[in-house]
């Protein structure tokens, strides 16, 4: 809380969830200043309060962050001593304090002055909210009559609704049960007049499905055979793959072998290596100890030159001492002599670890001859290997291709078995309805015969022979253009009618005929003349 009280700053810090914890900071003008010179403030004390609410909204605004800017710290020694509030700015370099203010610790009365004040504040909103409440109460209460009567009102207008309903429902179900028989009349009519039509269309859709049934045995037996084709090639390219795989396998062997044995005469030209690097230390070390004591060879030798002319020259002066000086050249010879014998002994031993050395050398040259050859090994291997998954991934791409092809081969072939089996359900179905169709049309042909003999009785004298006159087919309402081209012939001697399948059966085979001409249109005339003429047939077989 900051506040602006006269010429005084008042910043107050508190906590919402601990009502105990308060501190406080009065700065007059005269604090700023010493203040602003301490810290290094650039503002003045009217601009002071907005500039601070400013570096506090930053430090808010960056508290959620995972690394923030502006921090606001409150450290404090002790629980009622001085705490300082600093705001501080994080940069990679460092951490920049903006400001720093002490506050004091709110004392027992501070306390009871903000506790007084926050419920003073508590109070107010909460006579507020009651207010608040006490509106949205009467409000509510009022929008629930209005409700109630507007309910009221509809469930009247539900009422009259229903009534005209019911009224309209009696008056459409008998305007209904009119059109209904109106209806069946029609439909009657349509019936005799798609039982015509149902004979030429099963006629024409048995033909359609011998055909496509013709047609889908020869894709089957297409598909079947390709599949079998397919089969094999699948077969044989699993055995290419298989054999593939082995020689893979046995070239990864080959392969690791010929890598452990490089690894090998590596790890022996490395040791030869080393060993080699030791045996020329040796001769180096050897080398040097030959120079020494060639040196100390030169130099005994010089020293009995020395000796033999002193000898030469002190001879006469010496012969006294003749036995001391031949005991002393004895043991100078005796010396001289073991050096040499020791020379003799290291240059055996130089030249034993040339020879060593040479063959050391041979060894390695073999060794990286061998290396070379190894690795030119390993690289063709390692060519022949990535060719051989080259082509073993060129092979699996193509039965992939292959199991592609096979799969919708049988899709399809599944397609063409379950549109055979649609078909000849759908042709089962059709039979159904052409027997059915054939069984009503034959009884109300049965029946319609019968009535027609009822009407008409037979001549006493006997049967005649011979043609109807015109006027008379005219009187009974049959039109004679039905028919015309077709021989009207009958062998009945007797009263009772003969069935349909009885009439003449050269009518039917030239209808059939102008019907494989005609199309579709003809096709459904011609059977409706072939029914009306079968009608006429059997008229004038009763009048005969």
């Amino acid at each position: 809380v900051i506040r602006l009280r006269r010429s005084d700053l008042v910043v107050r810090l508190t906590d919402d969830s601990d009502f105990y914890f308060l501190y406080n900071l009065v700065i007059s003008e005269e604090d700023f200043q010493s203040l602003k010179v301490q810290q290094g403030l650039l503002i003045d004390f009217t601009s002071f309060p907005q500039k601070f609410i400013d570096l506090l909204e930053q430090c808010i605004s960056e508290q959620d962050k995972e690394n923030p800017r502006f921090l606001l710290q409150l450290s404090s020694a002790f629980d009622h001593s001085p705490s300082n509030l600093n705001i501080v700015e994080t940069n990679a370099f460092k951490h920049l304090t903006h400001l720093s203010l002490k506050l004091l610790p709110g004392s027992d009365t501070d306390i009871k002055k903000y506790l007084a004040t926050c419920l003073s504040t508590v109070k107010e909103e909460k006579q507020q909210l009651e207010q608040k409440l006490r509106k949205t109460e009467e409000d509510l209460t009022r929008q629930l009559n209005y409700a109630q009567q507007t309910l009221s009102e509809k469930s009247r207008e539900l009422d009259k609704l229903r009534s005209e309903w019911t009224s309209q429902t009696t008056s459409l179900s008998s305007r209904h049960m009119q059109d209904l028989t109106a209806e069946r009349e029609k439909a009657l009519e349509i019936q005799a007049r798609l039982q015509q039509q149902n004979e030429q269309l099963r006629q024409e859709l048995e033909s359609s499905h011998h055909r496509s049934t013709q047609q889908l045995t020869t894709k089957v037996s297409e598909l079947e055979t390709a599949n079998r084709e397919l089969i094999d090639k699948k077969y044989k390219s699993d055995s290419s793959i298989r054999d593939l795989k082995a020689k893979l396998a046995s070239l990864e062997e080959e392969c690791q072998r010929s890598k452990q044995q490089v690894l090998s005469l590596r790890r022996e030209n490395s040791t030869l290596d080393t060993e080699c690097h030791e045996k020329e230390r040796l001769v180096n070390q050897l080398q040097t100890r030959v120079a020494v004591f060639e040196q100390e060879i030169k130099d005994k030798e010089q020293l009995v030159l020395r000796t033999k002319e002193v000898l030469e020259a002190t001879q006469q002066q010496k012969v006294r001492n003749v036995e001391s000086k031949q005991l002393q050249i004895s043991m100078l010879e005796a010396t001289v002599r073991s050096l040499s014998e020791e020379l003799i002994k290291a240059n055996g031993i130089i030249k034993k670890l040339q020879g060593d050395l040479k063959t050391l050398i041979g060894k390695i040259k073999v060794k990286n001859t061998v290396t070379v050859s190894q690795e030119k090994i390993l690289q063709e291997t390692t060519e022949k290997l990535q060719r051989e998954q080259r082509e073993l991934q060129d092979t699996q791409q193509q039965l992939r291709q292959k199991e592609e092809e096979v799969m919708k081969l049988k899709e399809q072939l599944e397609a063409t078995v379950q549109k055979l089996d649609e078909s000849r359900e759908v042709l089962k179905t059709n039979e159904n309805v052409i027997t059915w169709l054939n069984k009503q049309l034959n009884e109300n042909q049965l029946s319609r015969k019968q009535e027609t003999f009822g009407m008409f009785e037979t001549p006493a004298a006997g049967l005649r022979t011979g043609s109807v006159p015109h006027n008379m087919l005219d009187s009974k309402g049959f039109p004679s253009s039905l028919g015309q081209g077709f021989p009207i012939t009958s062998t009945i001697n007797s009263k009772y009618p003969l069935p349909l399948s009885c009439v003449s059966s050269g009518p039917r085979s030239v209808l059939s005929a102008h019907n494989q001409t005609s199309g579709p249109k003809a096709g459904l005339i011609s059977s409706f003349s072939l029914s009306c003429h079968l009608l006429f047939s059997a008229f004038i077989s009763l009048f005969l």
